[in-house]
């Protein structure tokens, strides 16, 4: 035997790691800067960071460590539960991230040769998950407004087994109407498709609630939605998201997880932090003030083309800088600013970044640096 790799499944051997934002980490070996000097445009989370009341509850809560988490986050699915209206404990599954439920998803019902539609550009561990369990994904290319065409959806939606949705859309920040997610989950549910829906950006859109289908699930019992506590409540390094569905859904998925899947300090910061009222106020009137004020800063930089967002973040088309994708990176990055290069996500070319939206005193240096080097 020359390696024990040899004998893995087919598919696995062919997958490939997925590029993500929050590549902080990467830099220190280029000793470009020193991460405390690099503001992080990369990464889309909360600008204030987690609740304060998450922080404390971790540090009175150190004490848990020695011990084995709640397998099923029990007081965690209570407190998801009571955050919306006619949900259920046994609606909640908890995840180690939103991702690991991504995964979870795709394994329990996703079987070799199934396939799953997946318009780009999008999310790309949907198509990671869709391949390693032998599946096929069917990547379905937005237009050049990147929306969703409701229509074209249904139509390349049949002979699928399930169909994944982000909304709003991540690297695009587009929000596809409240009208045709229901038209598109309806026309799912009369062709026995399963319809995946990710919201984890959700809480940054004004009327938050008007727009997600937490709500609907009771109706939809091919719906599962997908939400983080990553994003906007800024608990990134615990990893905890958590999925809402059908009860004999959430049953069935809740036996194939991996045991103690969230760990202890997870489960008691993602509870404080829904109880933190004023920071979701917060943060929430921070990011709609200062997603204004950077689009209209941006959009006033006439080689930059800035798409519409409702999300904590902007999508840029930078092909009439002069540079693409990533050269505009490597200029910034010796400023101390780090942008997302989009160059990674199936669906468009090397010519489009995505930054977050953060306090006003990071999203003055962002201007003032692609000024400087677009100016020059």
């Amino acid at each position: 035997m020359k390696s024990a790799a040899n004998l893995a499944r087919e598919e696995i051997k062919q997958l490939k790691p997925c590029v993500h934002g929050g590549e902080i980490w990467n830099l220190s070996g280029r000793k470009v800067l020193e991460k405390a000097d690099i503001l992080d445009f990369s990464s889309n989370v909360n600008p204030l960071g987690p609740s304060p009341k998450a922080i404390q509850t971790i540090k009175k809560s150190l004490s848990l460590i020695p011990y084995y988490p709640d397998p099923n986050a029990t007081a965690l699915l209570d407190a998801i539960a009571c955050s919306f209206k006619a949900i259920n404990r046994e609606n909640v599954i908890a995840g180690n991230g939103s991702v690991e439920l991504i995964y979870l998803f795709a394994d329990v019902f996703m079987s070799k040769d199934d396939v799953a539609l997946i318009p780009v550009p999008t999310f790309s561990e949907y198509e990671k998950a869709v391949r390693k369990v032998g599946a096929r994904p069917k990547l379905l290319k937005l237009g050049p407004s990147f929306k969703v065409d409701s229509s074209l959806f249904i139509r390349e939606m049949r002979g699928t087994k399930a169909v994944f949705l982000c909304n709003p859309n991540n690297p695009t920040g587009i929000l596809t109407p409240r009208a045709d997610i229901a038209r598109i989950i309806d026309e799912a549910l009369s062709e026995n498709v399963l319809v995946f829906l990710d919201e984890d950006f959700i809480e940054f859109v004004d009327e938050e609630k008007r727009f997600s289908f937490v709500d609907e699930i009771g109706r939809y019992p091919n719906l599962i939605v997908l939400r983080s506590f990553t994003k906007f409540f800024g608990l990134t390094g615990l990893r905890v998201g958590y999925a809402l569905a059908d009860k004999e859904v959430v049953k069935v998925l809740s036996a194939a997880k991996a045991p103690w899947n969230v760990n202890c300090l997870a489960q008691v910061a993602a509870v404080a932090a829904l109880q933190d009222v004023e920071h979701m106020r917060r943060s929430s009137k921070l990011i709609k003030k200062e997603r204004k004020f950077l689009m209209e800063g941006l959009s006033s930089i006439s080689v930059l083309k800035v798409y519409p967002t409702d999300a904590n973040f902007l999508f840029i088309d930078v092909r009439q800088s002069g540079f693409t994708a990533a050269q505009l990176k490597e200029k910034l990055l010796k400023y101390g600013v780090l942008i997302r290069d989009c160059t990674s996500f199936v669906g468009i070319d090397e010519y489009y970044i995505r930054v977050a939206v953060k306090t006003r005193r990071e999203n003055l240096k962002l201007l003032e640096t692609f000024k400087k080097v677009l100016e020059k």
